[in-house]
C-alpha cells in the first residue's frame, strides 16, 4: 500500500532540502529554480517555516536555514555517538589508503553523508558532511538498502560479508566501497565508506582495501551500542 503523501508537506521540505553547505544562502528566484515552486508558493510556505524557526531571512531577502533544523541535527546525530568514536576509524582509513572515508546513514529515499575525512589529494568531489544523496546510487547507497530491509533483486555487487565495490558511482569518476556496519547488540547502524578516482582507486586496489574497511568496520560496531 504506497505511503499517504501530502502536497504542502512535500512543497516545505523541498525548501529546506534546497540548502546546503556550498549554499547556505538562497535568493527567492534562486529558490524557485532549486524547487520549481512559483515565488507567491514560497513566500507563503516560509512564513510558516520561519514562526517554527526552520527559515531565517535577511535584510537583503535571502534565505537561510534557521536554528530549529540545528536543533534537529543534534537529536539525530546523538543517535551515533557524535564524532568522537567515528572520526577516528575514518582518519585511520584515510592515513592506510590516501584516499577518502565516509559514514553514511539512511534518511528515508536518500542517504546522508553523516561524517567525512577527506583523502590529503587535492581532489574533491563535492560530497560534504550533511550531503543528502539519491540512495539508488554509489557502495553506500546499496548498503544502505540493503540492510535496511529492501529487497534488492541482484545481489551480484555484494561479497560474502556483504561488502560491495564499484568502479562507477554518482560520479562516474569516482569507485568506491562500502560494507555494513552493525553495533554490538547486532543493530545495523550505518554504512563505512572508502571512495577515490577510479583511475587510482582500481579493481585491485580496492580488493586489497577492503580487508582494512570491514575490520574497521568491526572496530566501530563494538564502540556503538
Amino acid at each position: 500500500m504506497p505511503a499517504e503523501r501530502t502536497e504542502s508537506v512535500e512543497r516545505a521540505l523541498s525548501i529546506l532540502t534546497a540548502f546546503s553547505i556550498r549554499r547556505p544562502r538562497l535568493t527567492l528566484a534562486e529558490l524557485a529554480a532549486e524547487t520549481g515552486l512559483h515565488k507567491s508558493t514560497i513566500l507563503r510556505l516560509t512564513r510558516s517555516l520561519a514562526i517554527y524557526g526552520f527559515i531565517d531571512r535577511d535584510s537583503d531577502g535571502r534565505f537561510s536555514v534557521g536554528a530549529s533544523i540545528w536543533h534537529l541535527g543534534l537529536i539525530f546525530r546523538q543517535d551515533y555517538d557524535t564524532g568522537e568514536t567515528i572520526r577516528p576509524i575514518l582518519r585511520r582509513l584515510v592515513d592506510h589508503t590516501g584516499e577518502t572515508a565516509s559514514f553514511f546513514v539512511r534518511a528515508g529515499n536518500d542517504r546522508v553523508c553523516l561524517y567525512r575525512e577527506n583523502s590529503p589529494s587535492l581532489e574533491k568531489y563535492g560530497v560534504e558532511e550533511g550531503m543528502r544523496l539519491r540512495l539508488g546510487t554509489g557502495a553506500s547507497g546499496l548498503v544502505l538498502r540493503r540492510y535496511t530491509g529492501e529487497h534488492l533483486p541482484d545481489l551480484s555487487s555484494f561479497n560474502e560479508t556483504g561488502t560491495v565495490s564499484l568502479d562507477a558511482t554518482r560520479n562516474p569518476n569516482i569507485a568506491s566501497i562500502s560494507t555494513p556496519v552493525f553495533s554490538r547488540s547486532g543493530r545495523f547502524r550505518g554504512a563505512l565508506t572508502i571512495s577515490g578516482l577510479n583511475t587510482r582507486f582500481t579493481g585491485q586496489v580496492r580488493q586489497n582495501a577492503i580487508a582494512g574497511l570491514e575490520e574497521a568496520a568491526r572496530a566501530l560496531g563494538d564502540e556503538l551500542d
